[in-house]
């Protein structure tokens, strides 16, 4: 079964939280603190494969979800980080996170990292200072990066087969390539698209074929509207047109604008034209309806004339797109080069860390004083609340941020409850060491 979009539920691992730990051992007198951090959770990556060509299986494993990092332990043991989930996918599938495209894998082997996995917790070894002996606190590990995905596939191919239902383009691609389309004298035999590798010479081509479009496919109707995104990554548009048709230069049309009401740049792909079911034509025929295509299409447009079932002109035709595939290829790394090269003297700019992640802001919601920013959100994920001492050091934190003199500026008190990500406290004990 082809599936070409799918929703999934991805979480990274959580990190494991650190441990409050003191040596205990006979001949050690007053054993210091020992406890060890928290493994990182694992992340949640996506790998391109060549031997995949649908999402299905993400219909019946709609959860993503990678190992948690293992607390730490005593003697300064590190937890165990955890593994990460490897999740294959076909080339040409895009991953998007509310709408926005995070990765776009159209390489065998290629990987992102769509979703990283929590830090884990510092251990109460961490802490110790001189004038902090004994802490008796250790930090939680942070949860790892969680959300909905919408995957979507758009197939990589040479050749995309376009063209009016019934128009012969699974014989076709029956014919000259390895695939075994479903193929009857009726429209909309094919109900999801399909791919196959023709040889030709000592190379090859990939070929998709595209269910039948209508008029008004662009908007919806028929079968087009799901399935035209899989010709925006071929190279060549073979357009085949039944030779049998009433009117083959409205045939033609009717193809060409579904095209450009969906994608300007589709439109504007090479392309090449073929008459097909011409074994029972003349010659005189065949090249009526070929000056019919040549009044419409656009001008040094190749038109030829083939019968996929009497292997009649394939042979040229395969050759052809060959000759069109290797020119677009040869555009697109000369333009790739080029801008390369334009950049290569450009300074590369990057924004200090603090410019962001130190930034904070503090809103009062009701009662409620909520704090933002990375960075204090960060430390307040990693605060274990049921630990007096890790509540009085994210206290400190805050002291050291500025953001304590803002929320006394605005007038919060020592009994105000103060909010960071989904945790809530008082600041009671900050207020007190300001007093």
């Amino acid at each position: 079964m082809f599936v070409d979009t799918a929703t999934v539920t991805i979480q990274a691992g959580k990190g494991g939280d650190g441990a409050v730990s003191f040596r205990h051992e006979i001949y050690v007198d007053k054993g210091g603190p020992d406890g060890g951090d928290g493994g990182r959770g694992g992340n949640v990556i996506f790998e391109a494969t060549q031997n995949l060509n649908t999402l299905i299986d993400f219909r019946y494993q709609p959860k993503l979800k990678a190992e948690n990092g293992a607390a730490g332990s005593k003697r300064k043991k590190h937890g165990i980080s955890g593994q990460d989930l490897i999740v294959k996918v076909p080339m040409g599938t895009i991953i998007r996170r509310d709408g926005t495209v995070i990765a776009d894998l159209t390489t065998h082997g290629q990987q992102a990292i769509v979703a990283r996995g929590g830090d884990g917790g510092y251990g109460n070894a961490h802490f110790k200072s001189s004038v902090r002996q004994t802490p008796r606190m250790a930090e939680r590990g942070e949860p790892g990066d969680a959300f909905q995905a919408e995957l979507e596939l758009k197939l990589l191919a040479d050749i995309g087969l376009v063209g009016l239902p019934n128009a012969g383009k699974s014989t076709f691609l029956s014919v000259v390539t390895n695939a075994r389309p479903e193929i009857a004298h009726y429209a909309f035999t094919t109900l999801t698209p399909n791919l196959g590798v023709a040889d030709i010479d000592q190379s090859s081509l990939l070929i998709a074929d595209i269910p039948g479009l209508i008029e008004g496919a662009a908007e919806g109707k028929g079968l087009g509207d799901q399935f035209l995104r899989h010709v925006e990554r071929t190279a060549v548009l073979l357009h085949l047109i039944d030779a049998y048709g009433n009117d083959v230069a409205a045939d033609y049309q009717t193809i060409r604008d579904e095209l450009a009401k969906y994608s300007e740049d589709l439109a504007g792909r090479p392309e090449v034209v073929a008459l097909t079911k011409t074994d029972g034509l003349d010659d005189e025929m065949i090249a009526m309806q070929t000056d019919e295509l040549k009044k419409v299409a656009a001008k040094g447009t190749p038109i030829v004339a083939i019968s996929s079932t009497a292997h009649k002109g394939l042979t040229e035709l395969l050759r052809l797109l060959r000759g069109e595939v290797d020119d677009v290829r040869a555009a697109a790394a000369a333009a790739e080069a080029e801008q390369e090269s334009e950049h290569e003297d450009l300074p590369v700019i990057s924004l200090a860390p603090s410019q962001k992640s130190d930034a904070w802001k503090v809103v009062k919601e009701d009662e409620v004083y909520v704090v933002r920013g990375d960075k204090i959100e960060k430390f307040a994920r990693r605060t274990n609340f049921d630990q007096y001492q890790g509540v009085n050091r994210l206290r400190d934190i805050m002291k050291k941020m500025g953001i304590t003199h803002e929320l006394i500026r605005q007038g919060a008190e020592s009994d105000s409850i103060i909010r960071i990500g989904v945790d809530e406290f008082t600041l009671l004990e900050q207020m007190d060491s300001e007093q």
